[in-house]
């Protein structure tokens, strides 16, 4: 059985100014000598880069993440839309809290929030696909700042595209502890519709992505940023084995979206496996409702390679 899914902090600027009073033949220490009295040298070191939830600035190998799944106020979406902002936090942590003493990596919550929603209707742009309003996801992703969460934005394009649609949120991709995931089940040809086939995408488009978000991070002195692109099929990336991995600012993984009993979810994660990009990590999701039974956190741990994102929805 396969799954058909679902402030700013900015870095401080440290300027360090010296001043050389020269006086005959004497400089004041650490200055550089300027053959001009009462000359000055300014120094400036770059930006410091903002650290990520946890510590550090490359999200792997010293973390795993545990997420909440959805959108918010929708709790037919997913968990993270069954109560508020305050209270997933609360409920991310415990939920987190279950896993810290089962590996020895530094486990941290996180949300993946669905930031664009496939539609069953042409919506006002004709997309498919509706992007929830900033102000809307602006409280999670700020609340998400102070209480140490990352963040994901996870896009649901339709007869859109995904770079034109990650563009829409560059607002909360310029800070630190937010990331980026692409759903291809929901990327749709001009000609398809929502829920009547499995959509997919070409690697050229989700490379886009990657360069577009890579210049964005490195362009803004920001930490590494996670990119997960959902897949529960092979067919849904065509041309996977040419994902960019070259790129330091992202870390690239692919996250199996396969419920149902516990063989059904390994099947679908062994047949992922096959042909993964050498850079690309596993990710995995836990389902409430849809797996019989869902993993346990020791079940999850167990999987093989162990996941270095679990999601539940």
């Amino acid at each position: 059985m396969l799954f058909l899914s679902g402030r700013t902090l900015a870095a401080a600027l440290m300027t360090v100014s010296l001043t050389a009073a020269c006086a005959g033949s004497g400089d004041t220490e650490g200055a550089s000598q300027s053959g001009s009295k009462g000359a000055t040298t300014t120094v400036s070191k770059p930006p410091a880069v903002p650290e990520l939830p946890g510590g550090g600035t490359v999200l792997f190998p010293a973390r795993r993440m545990v997420a909440l799944y959805g959108t918010p106020g929708n709790p037919q979406m997913g968990v993270l839309g069954e109560q508020g902002v305050e209270d997933s936090i609360t409920r991310v942590k415990a939920l987190t809290n279950q896993y810290r003493d089962l590996t020895p990596e530094h486990e941290i919550p996180a949300f993946e929030i669905i930031s664009t929603v496939a539609l069953g209707s042409p919506g006002r742009d004709g997309t498919y696909s509706r992007a929830v309003p900033l102000n809307e996801i602006r409280p999670w992703v700020e609340a998400a700042a102070k209480a140490g969460v990352y963040v994901v934005l996870d896009l649901q394009p339709g007869r859109s595209d995904f770079l034109t649609q990650a563009k829409l949120f560059e607002e909360f991709l310029k800070l630190p502890h937010v990331g980026l995931a692409l759903d291809p089940e929901w990327r749709l040809q001009p000609d398809q519709y929502p829920l009547q086939q499995i959509g997919q995408v070409g690697v050229d488009e989700v490379n886009s992505v990657i360069d577009w978000l890579a210049d964005l991070t490195k362009a803004n002195n920001l930490p590494q940023k996670l990119f997960i692109v959902h897949q529960f099929q092979q067919r849904m990336i065509i041309g996977r084995e040419r994902i960019d991995t070259s790129r330091s600012e992202i870390a690239v993984a692919i996250h199996a979206d396969g419920h149902g009993t516990p063989g059904e979810k390994m099947e679908t994660w062994n047949d992922l496996l096959v042909g993964l990009p050498p850079g690309v990590r596993m990710a995995w999701k836990n389902f409430y409702d849809e797996d019989k039974p869902t993993f346990s956190p020791e079940s999850t741990v167990a999987v093989d390679p162990r996941p270095w994102f679990v999601s539940y929805q």
